[in-house]
This record gives structure tokens, C-alpha cells and sequence, in this order.
């Protein structure tokens, strides 16, 4: 899939340069945006990144690295840097080069530190931190802590060990000898040395885990790609150095996905996570298969046909109310909310055979949407900026925080899936019009969905979705102690749905393919690392017994509070993980015992009317007849939500 239709140009005023940490080679293709190394290339690139299992910090000189413990508390969980293990060289440039990202791919990033002959492959998930040290200089190895010992364990002074008076235990494995001393304090120091150097943190105290670490220390990656070429299936392959096999940490949804005959998984091998144990997996591919998810237009077990003469009485009140109302906002995320609701009203009544309102829906989203697709609209518009590469909207191209930060590539996914939502459905009741408009949707959707990494000109490879964790993040460039978050589970499901969507309107199958894939692995996650279940719970009991419901997911950290509420706002954290109410959100709520969990834990504290919708919409997965009364009493709907949708709904269930 790629696009060559582009928004009118604008110069951002708001976004970072990215020649600073970027090698020169790099800046003439798009660059990511919501990647899990950001932090390294935003000035001022002071801030760690989680690269399982490790915390790493870099700056011009140095690299360190954490092997963190987990913090909670009832309303937190993270993981906090301590510099366990500092490398640089002894030697000082005083016209010190800036690091730089020399390249970089789905599960790699390679991060070179001119000043101290040091290039570092940071391999996700892998459990050796390496350097190739590119000519002969004096390593300088420091830790925070104090050094109990230091002892070379063979012969050629190839391997060592470190021992922390915090309990930590690291090796340090060399490609040829290295000659190492300390100074009886936190300073390690090297003979001038050249070669491969790889450090890794002992897990536990287990014999077992020295044996393995030191038989697969010599083969090490350079870089790691995922593919998805077939629905439902993603596969890893790493490009590796060094004879031998390679040992790499997975994460409890990769060893639920892991299918292939060609890896061994070593049960017993755990490194701590916030992301629960990550567990060691030999073998340079992978493949991971989900089950397939079928994304269809409507409700997969059709509308109660006694039941349609309500739906059908709420849809006209609902249609009679598009025609008085113009979209009174120039925010790209509450206007693309407000085309969905729309859009959802003519499939309702497509499904109960109502169609004679569909010609005044199919007018409101033609006029609502064709102003942003061709620049007429006149408080807002898409633009393309190509210094990273990617589309802004004109608020956005002047201050960073408008439309949510949309300028700085926040939330791309979030607002464009719920254009492209009403535009799947406008293609598809509408075939002339789709195609009229075809070259601007698929630019909307190669923003946040394209496949190739180098190929296409004018986006960078899936600008939200992360490969290696297999769901999306929110937040772009912007520098944040925790790395990337995101929020909203429900609005990225809605956005790969909605992709495929479009696909299912023009024809074209490997769209529908790739956005069905991206959902069903966004699903996994969600249900993995959001939803917080009594049972087959990954996180600590404390946390898990206050929350149902994460609020915020961060590389780093897990947080109780929503960006605009706090944790105490239990309908709040439980409606942004629901919203919008689509065909789809029955297979990402499809646990009905957590489901009743959750809306029993958020039950208690409602008090919107638009929030409650969301509410009763998921008590309707185990208590229809309860759910239905609640519904009808409503007073009013979320923006993006209508009483029509609420029945239909319910009697679809």
C-alpha cells in the first residue's frame, strides 16, 4: 500500500530538529515518531528508554544501564534508573561529536558515541547489553554502587565477574582478552582494547543461568525486523554476528503467540519486567500467530428483529438532529468523533433494514468530511511537513499542543481512525465518491499504516504500532521520563478496524489484511497488559486489587490516572477503553467474568450520563435486560456515541 497523494506542504514551528542525533545518512526518508528510542533522539535526549530488560541512558560520552526493580504502590507501578553499570571511554575528546542513531529498525537500534570509539547494538529483549569497540581504547566501566569484586573467570581473561554490594551480579564477556582493574571503589579500567564487549545482569542467583548467559555470549544481533506477510502472523528475524545460536527474552503475550518449531523456549531463564517475566527463547526467528479476527461491517450476531422497531425510532431522532447541526468544532479529534457517530448511524440502519434515512447521513458525512480532503474546511486542514515526515494539521503546525499535540505527532491513529471510519463507510454506500477521494484517504491511512520502512517517501514504517510489544503508542515527540504511553486501547483498536474498513470498501485485500492483523494483536494487548483480571494477572496483587483498569501504560510505568482525570474517576478510565462503541468491541471485551468485574468495580462511582453508556454498553455483555433499563433512562450520550447506537448494541447482544 502506498500513497503519493500529498496535503499541501507547511513548515512546522513546533517540532524538534531531528539532525541532531540522527546520522546525516538517515534524514533524507521519514522518521519514527513513537518509537521505543525516542527519548535518545529529542533534544535533549537525557531521558531513559526501556529496552527489555534494561533501562538505558545515553548521553555524548557514555551509555548507561539498569537493570531496574519494580516499584508499586496502590495507584502506580514503575520501574526506577539506577546507573547500575556506566561505559564510556578513559580518554576525553574535547571537540566531542554528538551521539547519533546510525540505524535503526522494528527490534534494533544502533547507537554509536563518537568521542569514545564506541558503536552499541541495542537489541530489544536481548539479555546482553553490546558495544563494538571500533579501535584500540581504554574502557572506563563505572557503577553507582560499590564493587564487592571483580574476578576474570578462564584463562584468556574473556569473561568476568561483577560483583554489586546491591545484591547485583553482572558478567562481562570480551571477543578477544580484555585486561580489566578496579579501584577498590565503583571504577573499573581497561588496557586499550578492541573487539566485542557485552555485559549482562545475572537474573537470579542460579547456577543454571551463568551456564546459559555464557553459552550464548558470543553470537549477538545487529539488527531485527518484523514482517507480516500473511493475516494474523508476525514474524521476527534477527541478523546476528558470531557462530552459535542466539538468546533472546520474550514477553508473556510473545510466548502465548510463539508457534514455530524452529525456537527453544528456556522456561526456567526469567528476567523481572514490568511487562511481566520475560522469558529466554533460542533462535534467530520467530513466528508469532494470533487467531483469526474477522472485521466485518456489522454485529456479528445480527439485531433481534422484535427489537427493530425501537432501534429504528431512535434512528430518526438521531438522523433529524444531523440535519440541524453542523460540526461545531475545528479539533481534529472531537470533529473525526462526531463523523464516527454519524457514520455508525448508516450501518445501524443498514443492519435493521431501515435505509430510507441513509440518503440524509450519506449528505451530512459528504459535507462533513470533503472539507478536510480537499482544504476547504475553514478552521482547521491536513498538511504534510517532510521533516519528519508525516502529516500536522494546521493548528497544530504552530502550537504543539493543539488538537492534542496532533503538530507532534500525538494520537495520530486516535484521530485519523475516526476519519477514516466515516470514510470506510461513505466509500462504501457511496463507490463514486470513494473513488473521487481515494488518493487523500489512503495518504490518511499510510500516515499511521505504512508497511515498507524505506520505500515509501513520505511516511515513516507504522508510525504508532510497536513490533516488539505488539500495540501502539500515543505519544510522539515529546520527552518523557517513562517513555512512550498510550492511553486509549479502544480508539487504537478503532483505528486499524477502521483501516481495514476501508480496505473492505475499495477491494483492496491486503489492506484488510493489515489492518485485521494490527487489531488483533492491539486486542491481545490490551487484554494482556490493560485489563487487570482477579485471575492470570500479571502485576503486583496490590495494584491489581484497586484497578481494574490501567489508566495510563508507559514503556516504564503503569499509572492509575487518565491524562484528564484522575484515578478516583473510575467511569472515566473504564469509557476510554470502550469508546467508540463498534461490531468490533465485542472481541475486545469477550472475557464476560472480567467484564462483570469491571463494571462492578466502576459502577458505584458513576455519575455521566455519557460515561454511563459506556458503562451499561458492557453490563449488557452478561446482564442484557439490566443493561437495557439503564440505557433507556439516559439523558444524554457520549460525543461520539447516540442512543441509537446504545440499542443497537444491547439487541445485538
Amino acid at each position: 500500500m502506498s500513497s503519493n497523494f500529498l496535503f499541501p506542504q507547511t513548515q512546522s514551528t513546533v517540532l524538534p530538529n531531528p539532525s541532531t542525533y540522527f546520522s546525516s545518512n538517515l534524514l533524507s526518508s521519514p522518521l519514527p515518531t513513537n518509537s521505543f528510542f525516542q527519548n535518545f533522539v529529542i533534544p535533549n535526549g537525557s531521558q531513559a528508554e526501556y529496552i527489555h530488560p534494561y533501562l538505558v541512558k545515553t548521553s555524548n560520552s557514555s551509555l548507561s544501564a539498569s537493570y531496574p526493580l519494580l516499584l508499586f504502590t496502590t495507584a502506580l507501578l514503575y520501574q526506577s534508573f539506577v546507573p547500575d553499570i556506566t561505559i564510556s571511554s578513559t580518554q576525553t575528546h574535547s571537540n566531542q561529536q554528538n551521539r547519533e542513531i546510525s540505524s535503526y529498525s522494528d527490534l534494533s537500534v544502533t547507537l554509536d558515541i563518537p568521542s569514545s570509539n564506541l558503536r552499541f547494538f541495542l537489541s530489544r529483549g536481548s539479555p546482553f547489553i553490546t558495544a563494538s569497540v571500533t579501535s584500540p581504547t581504554s574502557l572506563s566501566i563505572t557503577t553507582v554502587h560499590t564493587i564487592v569484586s571483580l574476578s576474570s573467570n578462564d584463562d584468556n581473561n574473556t569473561k568476568y565477574t561483577l560483583k554489586l554490594n546491591n545484591t547485583q551480579i553482572w558478567l562481562i564477556y570480551t571477543s578477544s582478552p580484555i585486561y580489566l582493574n578496579h579501584d577498590g571503589a565503583s571504577n573499573i579500567t581497561s588496557k586499550p582494547f578492541s573487539g566485542i564487549i557485552r555485559v549482562a545482569a545475572l537474573p537470579d542467583s542460579n547456577s543454571k543461568s551463568v551456564a546459559i548467559l555464557d553459552k550464548f555470549s558470543s553470537c549477538y544481533p545487529l539488527s531485527g525486523n518484523a514482517t507480516l506477510v500473511e493475516p494474523f502472523r508476525v514474524v521476527y528475524q534477527w541478523q546476528k554476528e558470531s557462530s552459535g545460536d542466539l538468546l533472546m527474552l520474550a514477553h508473556p503475550l510473545h510466548v502465548k503467540l510463539l508457534s514455530n518449531s524452529q525456537v527453544t523456549v528456556l522456561k526456567d531463564f526469567k528476567y523481572r519486567s514490568i511487562d511481566g517475566d520475560l522469558v529466554g527463547v533460542v533462535g534467530d526467528s520467530w513466528v508469532l500467530e494470533t487467531d483469526p479476527i474477522p472485521v466485518t461491517w456489522y454485529s456479528n450476531k445480527g439485531v433481534d428483529k422484535d427489537s427493530y422497531d425501537e432501534v429504528v425510532s431512535a434512528l430518526v431522532k438521531d438522523v433529524q438532529e444531523l440535519n440541524s447541526s453542523a460540526i461545531g468544532t475545528s479539533s481534529s479529534y472531537f470533529y473525526g468523533k462526531r463523523v464516527g457517530r454519524a457514520a455508525r448511524l448508516a450501518l445501524i440502519a443498514e443492519e435493521v433494514s431501515f435505509s430510507n434515512v441513509v440518503p440524509t447521513i450519506k449528505k451530512f458525512l459528504k459535507e462533513s468530511i470533503e472539507p478536510w480532503l480537499d482544504g476547504t474546511f475553514q478552521g482547521n486542514s491536513f498538511l504534510y511537513e517532510n521533516k519528519w515526515g508525516g502529516l500536522v494539521t494546521k493548528q497544530g503546525s504552530t502550537d504543539s499542543t493543539a488538537d492534542f499535540g496532533f503538530g507532534v505527532y500525538n494520537d495520530h491513529h486516535y484521530h485519523l481512525g475516526y476519519f477514516l471510519y466515516g470514510i470506510a463507510v461513505l466509500a462504501k454506500i457511496d463507490p463514486q465518491w470513494g473513488q473521487k477521494y481515494k488518493p487523500q484517504v489512503y495518504s490518511l491511512v499510510t500516515d499511521f499504516m505504512n508497511l515498507g520502512q524505506r520505500y515509501n517517501r513520505f511516511y515513516p514504517r507504522l508510525r504508532c504500532f510497536d513490533l516488539y510489544k505488539l500495540h501502539s503508542w500515543a505519544a510522539g515527540l515529546t520527552e518523557f521520563e517513562d517513555g512512550r504511553n498510550q492511553e486509549s486501547t479502544s480508539e487504537a483498536v478503532n483505528a486499524y478496524y477502521s483501516a481495514a474498513l476501508v480496505g473492505l470498501a475499495y477491494g483492496d485485500s491486503s489492506l484488510v489484511d493489515t489492518g485485521s492483523t494490527l487489531v488483533a494483536l492491539e486486542i491481545l494487548a490490551a487484554q494482556t497488559w490493560w485489563h487487570v483480571k482477579v485471575e492470570d494477572n500479571l502485576y503486583e496483587e496490590e495494584f491489581a486489587k484497586d484497578n481494574k483498569i490501567v489508566g495510563v501504560l508507559w514503556a516504564n510505568k503503569r499509572d492509575s490516572k487518565l491524562w484528564w482525570a484522575s484515578a478516583e474517576c473510575r467511569e472515566c478510565r473504564l469509557g476510554i477503553q470502550v469508546l467508540p462503541l463498534l461490531p468490533i468491541t465485542e472481541t475486545l471485551f469477550s472475557d464476560a467474568d472480567y467484564v462483570k468485574e469491571l463494571v462492578e468495580w466502576t459502577v458505584p462511582f458513576l455519575s455521566s450520563q455519557g460515561w454511563k453508556g459506556m458503562t451499561y454498553a458492557l453490563q449488557g455483555i452478561y446482564d442484557k435486560e439490566t443493561a437495557l433499563e439503564n440505557i433507556r433512562k439516559l439523558k444524554g450520550f457520549d460525543d461520539g456515541n447516540s442512543l441509537s447506537n446504545l440499542l443497537w448494541w444491547i439487541h445485538s447482544r
